[in-house]
Order: C-alpha cells, then sequence, then structure tokens
C-alpha cells in the first residue's frame, strides 16, 4: 500500500473550481486550492480522469487514455508564456459561478490553442518553449502521434466516430495543434503538481478500466480489443441491476481481448498505467472487480439486465504490472458486487480497498461499510462523485435510518460534519470527502448520478465559498484530532 501514514484529503475535480472562464482549470484558483489543502495539513487531493471528455461529457468516456483535457488549459498561464493575448483571454471569459455549460466552453478553448499555436509558430512567446515542445513530442510519441493523427481526422470528419470515417485524411497543421495542445497541458498540469508538491500535497488520479470505442486506443490497436470484422464490439461494459441503477448501468465500452493482451505481456497496461504515473502520485483503479470477472452484454441491447459474468485474467495482469513498474501505487475502487476472490485479488496485492460511510447507514446498506469493520488497508469516503452529497443523502433517509445514524455517530447534530468525524476517525489509513460534502451543500451539487447523460460532471464549488472558507478550521481541527494533519503540532 503507497499510504503508509494516516493522511486525509478531498476529492474535487478541476473543472468544479471557481473562475473566470466558465469551467475550473489549472490556472491561479487552482494553485490557491492546493495551497489551501496544505493549510489544512491535508496530504492529498483526488481527481477524476483528467483526458479529453466524450459522450455526454463524461471524463469516464475519454477519446484518449493517455490524452489531457484542453478544457483545463489555463488563458492566464498561456498568457504568462507569452502564448495568449488580452484579447485572447477576454474571448474565453463566461460567467464566474453557476454550473459548466460544455458548448460554451469548448470552441472557446479550441479556439485559443489555435491561437497560441499561430503565436507559438511565428515564434512568440519564450524561446525555451521551443526546446521543451521539442522534448515533449519526442518523448510522449508512443501515444501522442496516434492521438494527434486520430483527434485531426476526427475534426476532417466533423467529428463523426472512427468507425464512420470516409477517409484518413488530414493535414499536418491539424495534427501539429493537437500535438501543441498536449505539450501545453502536460506544461501547465506540470507545474501544478510541481506547487502541490513543495506544500506536501500529492495527487490521487482516477484511471477507468475501460476505454470508449470511439477513442484513438481502439482506433490504433483494434486488435486488443473485442471487436468483429466491422470492428463493431461484440459485447460492451457495464454492471448488472444494484443500488445505482434498478437496470443496470450500460457503459458501452468494448471489452478486452485479454488473450491478445496476455500474449504480449500485458503491454498496453504497463503503457497506460506509466502514462498517468506521469501526473500523479497514487491512482484510484475504477471498477477494479472487472480486473476478476466483468459483465458483459450482447452489443445492442437497450440494458445492462441480460449480461454475463466473463473472467480476466487480473491475478496475471497486477503482476506483470508489478514486474514492469516495481509498485503497484493503486486504490481498488471495490464497489458493487464483489465476491471473495475479487477481494483475495486485492488483499494479495496488497491493494487498499475503498470504504463508502453513506453505505453504512442508509440505501446500499452493507456491513463493510461500518467504520467499526474497517480495516488499516482501506480508503475511507463520506461518498464519492457517483453518491448524492452527505446533506442531499441524509435529507432521504428514513426516520429508521437516521435514528440508527444518530446512535452510531452520538448524536449526530451536524450529520454532515458527523459523518466526516466518522471517517477521519477510523483505522483506514486515507480518508477523503467531497469538497461538496465539507461546504455543507445538497443534491443540487451532486457531480454525477450513474445510469443517466443529462446534467452530469457540471458542478462548480462557489467562488465566495473558497474565498471565505469557514470549512477550513474544521477539516483543519479534525485532520487534526485524529492525526491525519501534515502539519506540526502546535
Amino acid at each position: 500500500m503507497s499510504v503508509t501514514t494516516r493522511s486525509a484529503g478531498v476529492l474535487l475535480h478541476p473543472t468544479s473550481l471557481p473562475g473566470p472562464f466558465g469551467v475550473g482549470d489549472l490556472g491561479p484558483a487552482a494553485h490557491r486550492w492546493v495551497e489551501l489543502l496544505a493549510r489544512a495539513g491535508l496530504a492529498w487531493w483526488q481527481v477524476l480522469p483528467v483526458g479529453p471528455t466524450g459522450y455526454a461529457d463524461s471524463p469516464y468516456q475519454s477519446p484518449s487514455t493517455f490524452a489531457g483535457n484542453l478544457n483545463l488549459l489555463s488563458p492566464e498561464a498561456l498568457a504568462a508564456d507569452g502564448l495568449a493575448s488580452a484579447a485572447d483571454v477576454c474571448a474565453c471569459e463566461l460567467p464566474a459561478d453557476g454550473p459548466v455549460v460544455f458548448a460554451d466552453v469548448i470552441p472557446r478553448k479550441r479556439q485559443l490553442v489555435r491561437a497560441a499555436w499561430e503565436r507559438f509558430e511565428a515564434g512568440d512567446g519564450r524561446p525555451a518553449l521551443h526546446a521543451a515542445f521539442d522534448a515533449f513530442t519526442a518523448a510522449e510519441a508512443d501515444w501522442l502521434d496516434d492521438y494527434a493523427v486520430f483527434a485531426a481526422i476526427k475534426d476532417a470528419h466533423g467529428g463523426a466516430p472512427w468507425w464512420e470515417w470516409r477517409s484518413n485524411d488530414y493535414t499536418a497543421d491539424g495534427v501539429a495543434v493537437h500535438r501543441f495542445g498536449q505539450f501545453l497541458f502536460a506544461r501547465q498540469w506540470s507545474a501544478l503538481r510541481r506547487h502541490a508538491a513543495g506544500l506536501g500535497v500529492k495527487l490521487i488520479g482516477d484511471l477507468p478500466i475501460y476505454v470508449a470505442h470511439d477513442s484513438a486506443d481502439v482506433w490504433a490497436n483494434p486488435q486488443l480489443f473485442r471487436l468483429d470484422a466491422t470492428h463493431t464490439p461484440t459485447h460492451v461494459a457495464g454492471v448488472p441491476p444494484d443500488y445505482f441503477a434498478a437496470t443496470g448501468q450500460l457503459w458501452g465500452n468494448p471489452l478486452y481481448a485479454w488473450d491478445r493482451h496476455r500474449a504480449d505481456g500485458f503491454a498496453w497496461w504497463a503503457k497506460r498505467v506509466r502514462g498517468i504515473l506521469k501526473h500523479v502520485d497514487l491512482i484510484r483503479l475504477d471498477h477494479f472487480r472487472g480486473l476478476e470477472a466483468y459483465w458483459a452484454v450482447p452489443f445492442g441491447d437497450p440494458t445492462a439486465e441480460h449480461g454475463t459474468w466473463q473472467l480476466a485474467p487480473g491475478q496475471e495482469l497486477l503482476a506483470a504490472l508489478k514486474a514492469q513498474l516495481g509498485t503497484l501505487p493503486i486504490i481498488a475502487e471495490d464497489l458493487g458486487f464483489i465476491t471473495p476472490e475479487v477481494h483475495a485479488l486485492r488483499t494479495g496485492f496488497g491493494l487498499p480497498g475503498m470504504r463508502i460511510l453513506q453505505f453504512a447507514f442508509g440505501g446500499a446498506v452493507e456491513p463493510r461499510f461500518r467504520p467499526h469493520r474497517f480495516t488499516p488497508d482501506a480508503v475511507a469516503y463520506t461518498g464519492t462523485h457517483d453518491n448524492d452529497t452527505t446533506a442531499g443523502w441524509y435529507a432521504r433517509l428514513t426516520s429508521a435510518e437516521r435514528a440508527d445514524f444518530a446512535r452510531y455517530a452520538a448524536g449526530a447534530e451536524d450529520p454532515v460534519r458527523a459523518l466526516l468525524r466518522l471517517a477521519w476517525a477510523s483505522v483506514a489509513e486515507l480518508a477523503v470527502c467531497p469538497l461538496q460534502d465539507l461546504l455543507g451543500l445538497g443534491s443540487e451539487a451532486r457531480m454525477n448520478t450513474p445510469g443517466t447523460t443529462i446534467g452530469n460532471w457540471t458542478w462548480r464549488a462557489p467562488a465566495a465559498a473558497l474565498a471565505a472558507p469557514d470549512w477550513l478550521d474544521f477539516l483543519r481541527e479534525v485532520t487534526a484530532t485524529y492525526e491525519r494533519s501534515t502539519r506540526p503540532a502546535a
């Protein structure tokens, strides 16, 4: 386990930060955010996947498992690099508060990258940028070249999925712009990570187990996925009916041709994990149980109800990754239908699992989520991006569930903070809560509702709440009280 001392963190996707450009980015607000975490004595900032978003603006349906999301580029940081004019920055301005409207953000950020590329090509910006760009494109060529060509052809076809393309024609300029955009993302992300590290704050990233069908990954490596002769998936990913969705969750991702991965020593997976570890210190592996057995739904089924469980080579995969990478800095997202075999796979490789406190008291109640049952090799969460906020969750509890919670939490006059205290007080080595819970926000601040495609991923933190953080004193106190602080005792 990579977390060896008691510590704590906050879950907040960068898009949820406030700022003047309609979406949170990697600029000043992100740098102030890591400073707030450090002031509270927290060691971790957890984010969702930071790749380009795909269907329904989901970060879990990305056109690349390696690329970065250009919506996160900071116009102010580009201006500081001499790659954006005042007019370029102003053109990106949108309401500072309120939800993300991706239809407004995306064209502005794409135009910003185009303008930055034209300035760069004209020789503007610091000369050292040219050497840095050349070094980046050389170092990342094994995925960057495929992605840039894929994205350029996709642009030429108006965004159509790759299996509908009429040709593979593209322009060299189109490819270059996409390479440059990825360079800018890596540059800004690296600057933010260095700032965080200097303050003692590490990053937890999120690795979806599957990749999107309409992605550079599948387009460039179709042999690694279960596709037919027309490149149509034979089966797709999902999960059976559960607490989150009565008809299951039909994700639609193509499944892996595991025999092909096994044949080359899981090289693609190793490259994938190395790629995310260039950006973060610890990885939350989404849907870990799919490495032991996965739910395969026949392509074309309207719901995930009629799939079948099929075995995956998780033992071989993790052993290969450990041999090639040396360590496995992974948090196993072991939620849902967890069998003894999945538990054995996780514990056999010493990976911490997830314990969601909301599930201990209402909704999908399972005994393993009661804090007194936790073990140190766990990460305790009040909730995740897929849960309602704790205030919203508590509002829907029955009277019996509230009474049970009050008994367990010794009163719980403030149920949101009481749940957070239970997480921080537990024996789990790491405790995490979403920012929404620190702010005490209700269901209006929910990030995602599984099984739906409308209104997700758009929440943004109110600027006033971060500018005058009365929650920070509480966070500092509870972190120190339960010995999770990186700050020395007073």
